[in-house]
């Protein structure tokens, strides 16, 4: 089948989640289909990132957007339409109409969207049936910043939640089929028919992500893109609520904060006791030099990766029930779950005292991992949608 991808952005390097889903779903759709990828991007796409692509592309187009077509587009959207700001931020009417052309003249027999961010570019086009990845509900994710969010910020993050939720359920009719990462995520996109988006999890690269026999170096790891809210929310409510508890009993404990483009507030975490690294080639030598990966998501939505990973590389994890929802692995035996500070520097204390129920709940985990979490099984309910459905 000749399918075509439009995606927000370029899908190398996968230091984002969105990144990571598309690339790894190219790659395994490139063995029954042949893709055409158009992809929107913020800046130009090195050749080296380009020809990690093209062995799963029959054909690549990378639309370029300009930062000044940006600021118009966001002002439009602040002050004189009701498109979220970040449909807006990736929004270029010339993009569409070359986007639909070229589809057209590749005749092109399903349409794959990633992210309602660039379903402005194919809602209406009609040759051919469509599937969107809502990926996860953008609107709660946006809902559960409003609180976190600096007094003069609050107003837009409102208004943004409010518009996302609105678009999420306006798209909805515009493709023949849906798909989201989770259970939970499925059930915060507002609309009446929302059972019929089907449940796309991703996956993990485990012959990438094995475990290594290294010596610990640090006792806990937090990974991610540190430039996110949610992360940033996260590794700061580790840093000034828990640590604080975990180092009255064990001051020796330190942490490594890991990640691109890590914010001044991030930046500024570093200590004596805690690393910040910025961007890290391999991400797999902080996997393996730590006893513990900590992830105590407070807001945000969708799937942790960096959990996934975590726990393919055999390391025990500790997580909140905010990003266990989704993920769905059992407390007390595959993963630990904290709540309140208290909770969490319970658990810490308990993998590092207790060698055995560290290595059990690691075992467990990469056990999880392996029978729930496989791109190839995951991207097989693509595959039914795109050869069976039809429209």
């Amino acid at each position: 089948m000749r399918l075509g991808i439009v995606l927000s952005r370029f899908p190398y390097p996968l230091e984002k989640g969105d990144k990571l889903r598309a690339f790894y779903q190219i790659q395994e759709l490139s063995k029954t289909h042949e893709i055409y990828l158009c992809t929107i991007n913020v800046g130009n796409v090195d050749e080296y990132s380009l020809k990690q692509l093209e062995p799963y592309c029959k054909e690549i187009k990378v639309f370029k957007l300009s930062k000044i077509s940006i600021l118009i587009n966001l002002a439009f959207s602040l002050f004189l339409s009701k498109l979220p700001m970040q449909v807006a931020y990736f929004y270029n009417r010339k993009a569409k109409k070359q986007i639909h052309n070229f589809f057209k003249n590749k005749n092109i027999e399903h349409l794959f969207c990633q992210l309602i961010r660039v379903a402005e570019y194919v809602k209406d086009y009609k040759h051919c049936p469509k599937t969107l990845d809502y990926m996860d509900a953008l609107s709660q994710g946006m809902e559960r910043r409003i609180d976190k969010a600096s007094f003069y910020l609050k107003p837009f993050v409102r208004i943004e939640s409010t518009r996302l939720k609105r678009y999420e359920h306006f798209i909805f009719s515009s493709f023949n089929h849906k798909i989201i990462i989770s259970e939970q995520d499925r059930e915060l996109i507002v609309h009446a028919k929302n059972n019929e988006i089907e449940i796309v999890r991703n996956g993990v690269n485990e012959e990438y992500f094995k475990p290594q026999n290294l010596s610990p170096e640090f006792e806990l790891l937090f990974t991610g893109n540190m430039s996110y809210p949610p992360n940033i929310d996260g590794v700061s409510f580790l840093v000034d609520k828990i640590l604080p508890l975990v180092w009255k009993t064990h001051p020796n404990v330190r942490l490594v904060i890991a990640g691109a483009n890590p914010s001044q507030s991030v930046q500024k975490l570093a200590s004596d006791r805690i690393k910040v690294t910025g961007w890290v080639d391999d991400m797999r030598e902080y996997y393996a030099k730590t006893k513990i990966f900590i992830a105590p998501m407070q807001i945000g939505t969708g799937l942790q990766n960096k959990l996934l990973e975590a726990m393919s590389m055999n390391i025990p994890c500790i997580t909140s029930p905010l990003a266990n929802n989704a993920l769905q692995a059992i407390d007390g035996e595959s993963i630990l779950i904290g709540d309140k500070p208290i909770e969490y520097k319970e658990q810490i204390v308990k993998l590092i005292d207790n060698q055995n129920f560290a290595n059990k709940i690691a075992k467990n985990g990469k056990l999880f991992i392996t029978k729930n979490y496989n791109w190839e099984n995951s991207t097989k309910t693509l595959n039914s949608i795109f050869l069976n459905h039809g429209t």
